[in-house]
């Protein structure tokens, strides 16, 4: 029996252009492509004359099973999802069918994961520089996670001053998550703070706003939608998102260094003043 290869393949938010030539290049030297149907309408012109193997939504297991069993059998299969496999993608499944099949390196199939551009990348393009310090992803889809997991997150995330992109944040059955979210953000949030909503970003029926946390739920946000709200630092700037690096803490505009920092070195913070005497 031949020796098969499972590309798992990462193609970015769906044009071309933004998908890597690695990505091109696993889907050319595949025989065999799997991927949900609308994944599989984004490369349909790279895979003219392929065996397809195209499932719906919710049947992720099913998929990575095919792609794994076909590749055990000697073919050459690239298993493809938006964004990158390993973020929110199907690169995780495909371990645990592996696992459970006792799938051991240098056994067949030939294991080989192709990064690509995920949303948090593409959308944060489209209106700036919104993750340009520290960030985080949540998704709030309930199908896998249980809500009070994905409420404790929410709330440490906001408490901590991240940058935060809102994956899956509301489908025609799913509304209220969102809400919450939002009544989650704003307890630690200026009502001011920008936030972005991306809807199919690189895609035919793209759109992206930049908005506020007071504001963003009175947009149309649905599963293509991601969400990015800003920290504390955030500010909107001609029409863009951007969240500073932290340069200004310890640099003026000219690029002079503040008195009392080193270049190279951790940035010097002023001691808290010391407590005051208790009052009875």
């Amino acid at each position: 029996m031949s020796h098969g290869i499972l590309y798992v393949v990462g193609i970015g938010p769906g044009a071309h252009a933004h998908t890597t030539p690695a990505a091109l290049a696993a889907i050319a030297d595949a025989d065999v492509i799997v991927g949900y149907t609308t994944y599989i309408k984004l490369v349909r012109e790279l895979i003219v004359g392929k065996e397809v193997i195209r499932t719906g939504m919710t049947e992720e297991i099913g998929r990575a099973r095919a792609a794994v069993e076909r590749a055990r059998d000697g073919a050459k299969v690239a298993l493809i999802s938006s964004g990158d496999p390993g973020v929110y993608g199907m690169a995780g499944l495909v371990f645990q069918v592996l696992r459970d099949l006792g799938w051991t390196r240098g056994a067949s199939p030939e294991l080989r994961l192709i990064p690509g551009m995920t949303a948090l990348n593409s959308c944060g393009s489209l209106v700036g520089a919104p993750l340009v310090h520290d960030f985080c992803a949540i998704s709030l889809s309930d199908l896998l996670t249980p809500w009070p997991v994905i409420e404790r997150r929410i709330e440490a995330a906001a408490a901590a001053d991240f940058v935060i992109g809102l994956y899956n944040p509301a489908s025609g059955r799913r509304t209220r998550q969102i809400v919450t979210a939002q009544a989650i953000i704003r307890r630690h949030r200026s009502g001011t703070t920008p936030v972005a909503l991306v809807k199919s970003a690189y895609r035919k029926l793209q759109d992206a706003v930049v908005t506020d946390v007071d504001h963003f739920l009175d947009y149309e946000i649905g599963m293509l939608t991601t969400v990015l709200v800003g920290s504390s630092q955030t500010y909107a700037f001609e029409g863009y998102m951007v969240t500073p690096r932290g340069y200004g803490n310890k640099y003026d505009a000219d690029g002079a260094i503040h008195a009392g920092q080193r270049a190279g070195f951790s940035l010097v913070v002023d001691p808290p003043p010391a407590a005051g005497p208790e009052v009875a």
